[in-house]
């Protein structure tokens, strides 16, 4: 192995452990998070809040049944589709916008209704549509999450430092060249924060539209646990889909950002923490 290789393997790996170690900051707030749960069972009882621990026995319970594990894949599926959808469409059109003014005004009333509608009109649309299939869940992920991907772009290239465009135009770098070197460090900054939200915004309505849809997936059960009145299944049932977020976002959303944002830490001053 060359020792640029083996530099870049370092490095790689180094950033993969301080990733790792920021965990910690995580796990305290999901601490916090669980002793006020605790705080609300203690004063409201098992039937409008059950208890942790409890909730935690039937999503283990939940987790034994190998029939749960396809409800869960089924949904997270469905969500990363659409949500690989709406970021490909959102992306592109933010780009068209913040490069094009002309673009942008005519963007602008479509997002205000995309906006306006609330997800459950869009359910039943497509449900009208598609039926009880997965194109009623995708296409309600791609209509809800595509805006925010949109105004995170679009916010990015809108605000571009166009000196450096200049300078880098006048230096002779090309359309592509100005938008791989500037345009995208730049647009980077208001994408990936804005894919966290589309990401957490497809599995709310992936879950919600299966409910209604009546799709399987973590909404049928949800629905399920909900004729039952079980309560504590339905927190399992939300932890699950929560845990399928958490998985997606820190094993697809953040190694991508990491990798696209390395001149970040290149940048600080040594010594300077995050």
């Amino acid at each position: 192995m060359t020792t640029a290789r083996a530099d870049a393997v370092l490095d790689r790996l180094g950033r993969v452990g301080q990733f790792l170690w920021s965990g910690w900051a995580g796990l305290a707030g999901l601490a916090l998070f669980a002793a006020l749960w605790q705080a609300g069972h203690e004063r409201y009882g098992d039937f409008i809040l059950p208890a942790p621990l409890a909730t935690l026995a039937a999503g283990l319970t939940i987790a034994a049944d190998p029939a749960a594990w396809e409800l869960a894949g089924q949904t997270t599926l469905r969500a990363v589709e659409g949500f690989a959808m709406a970021a490909l469409a959102g992306a592109a059109g933010g780009l068209a916008a913040g490069y094009s003014p002309a673009t942008m005004r005519l963007a602008r009333p479509i997002l205000t209704v995309l906006l306006g509608v609330p997800p459950i009109a869009w359910i039943v649309l497509a449900m009208i549509w598609f039926g009880s299939t997965d194109g009623t869940i995708i296409t309600t992920v791609l209509v809800a999450a595509t805006p925010v991907v949109f105004v995170g772009v679009a916010e990015g290239a809108v605000t571009r430092d166009r000196g450096l465009d200049d300078m880098a135009r006048a230096f002779g770098a090309g359309p592509l060249a100005r938008l791989t070197t500037l345009g995208l460090r730049h647009v980077a900054a208001f994408l990936f924060p804005a894919l966290t939200v589309a990401l957490g915004s497809a599995f709310k309505v992936a879950v919600m539209a299966e409910l209604l849809a009546n799709t399987g997936g973590i909404g049928g059960a949800l629905a399920a646990a909900r004729a039952n009145l079980d309560v504590a299944e339905a927190l399992a049932w939300v932890l699950i889909a929560v845990t399928g977020l958490i998985v997606v976002e820190y094993t697809l959303v953040h190694p991508i950002r990491s990798e696209f944002e390395r001149w970040r830490n290149a940048a600080r001053p040594w010594g300077v923490k995050r």
